[in-house]
Order: structure tokens, then sequence, then C-alpha cells
């Protein structure tokens, strides 16, 4: 007898009903994150509404004043710290593709609390090939398809190329990084007409420089978009440094 949605949904809510440890603080809990580390750990800050650096009154910034970025918005969950810096590590790096789920859900509360610019698709920075054979999935898709579902928003990951595998962005300044990412992003040629005209959110998992952000921005712009918003779950704050 074929499942039915109710049986369909069975397994994963049998597992979500099991009990887990908290992947931030190792208690026993519901949640791969469990409420005390979310209250803890996600601290609401007034950012600039253009980039998402922390500044006074959620106010745009004196950087993005004297030089705006080619997106409208970006909407982020958290700063870039400690634990999210780890989880967010494991995600990409340790083959924890589950782990999408519980920070697409960040995510979405910060999507809730600072409703963006309204779009009609979201898509992913997406990865080189060589980078995607070794890991095996895109993180940022993950997140993407997951937040796009829970907003019933359309998703669609192969709005945008990357043409070549650029070294990897960690330890790169901005410049370095733009120049690491030139002409890597483009728009597919055959997805020009879905992108045109359209308000596109565009998902990372962290934005740093924001260098990626502007290429992928770019590109869709490029190809036709009526906007670019950028939803990212972490944002690496200014005293980080590169």
């Amino acid at each position: 007898m074929p499942d039915t949605p109710l049986l369909a949904e069975r397994p994963r809510l049998a597992r979500r009903a099991l009990p887990r440890l908290c992947e931030v603080c190792g208690a026993w809990g519901r949640d791969p994150v469990c409420q005390p580390c979310r209250a803890r750990f996600v601290a609401v800050r007034e950012r600039c509404p253009r980039c998402a650096l922390a500044t006074p009154g959620a106010t745009v910034c004196g950087t993005c004043l004297r030089a705006p970025p080619p997106w409208s918005a970006t909407v982020t969950a958290l700063d870039y710290r400690f634990p999210w810096d780890g989880l967010i590590a494991r995600l990409k790096f340790g083959q924890r593709p589950d782990l999408a789920a519980p920070l697409s859900d960040l995510l979405l509360r910060a999507l809730a609390l600072r409703p963006p610019p309204p779009a009609t698709i979201v898509t992913a920075v997406p990865l080189g090939p060589m980078r995607l054979r070794e890991r095996g999935y895109n993180q940022a898709w993950e997140l993407a398809r997951r937040v796009a579902r829970a907003l019933r928003l359309r998703a669609q990951a192969d709005l945008l190329l990357r043409c070549r595998d650029a070294p990897p962005q960690v330890g790169l300044d901005r410049a370095e990084r733009e120049r690491n990412l030139r002409e890597a992003l483009l728009a597919a040629p055959e997805r020009r007409a879905a992108i045109a005209g359209r308000e596109i959110a565009l998902v990372d998992d962290v934005m740093t420089t924001g260098a990626t952000a502007r290429a992928a921005a770019r590109a869709l712009l490029d190809a036709g978009a009526a906007g670019v918003a950028v939803w990212v779950v972490a944002r690496t704050p200014a005293d980080a440094g590169p």
C-alpha cells in the first residue's frame, strides 16, 4: 500500500520525538539545539538593514551609505561567533547536512522578527563542481530549500553557476575575496527568463566581507532580477577581522 502523507511523516516525527544531545551544550532534549542555548547565544541586535553589521538604532551604516551594496537588504540570525561557528563548520565540512534544519530555523526566526522585502524565488550561493563532489551537498542550498518550504516560496537551486572552483575564502580580506570571485559566479544562461523581473532571496551560511553576496547579487541583477535580498544564518562581526 502506498504511503499516505501521514504515514510518510511518521519516521521524521518519530526521530523528532526521540531524546537527543544538544549540539551546543550536550544536554539531553528533543531539539538539535536546546531552548536554553538559543536563549543564551542568540541575541537580537540592532543591525544595518543593508549589510547586517551591528549598528545603533538599526540605521544604515556609514559604509553602506558611501558605497551601497547591490542587494536591497540583508537579514541574519546571529553573529558568527561561538557556538554557531562550530555548528556551521560541522554543517559545511563535517558531513552534517542535518544541521541545516536547526540553523534554518534560526534564520526563519530572524526573518519573522524583521520581515525583508518580498521575494518570489529563493536560491542559494552555489558551490564549484569540485567542492560539490567532495562535500556531496551544498550547505547553502540545504538551508535555502528549508527556508523556502517554511515560507511557501519557490526554491530554485540552479539560477547561479560557479563556473570555476575559486580557492578557499577563509582568511582573505575583502579585496582578495573579490579578486578570488571575479567571473566565478554567473547567472545560468538557461535560467535568465526565470530570473528576469523577479525579487530573489539569496541564501548563504555566513557573510564575512560580502564579496560572495556581491558577486552573486550582481550576476542576478545583470540577468534582469528586479531585486536581490540576502538571507544568511550568520554575519561576521566588524571586530572579527577578515
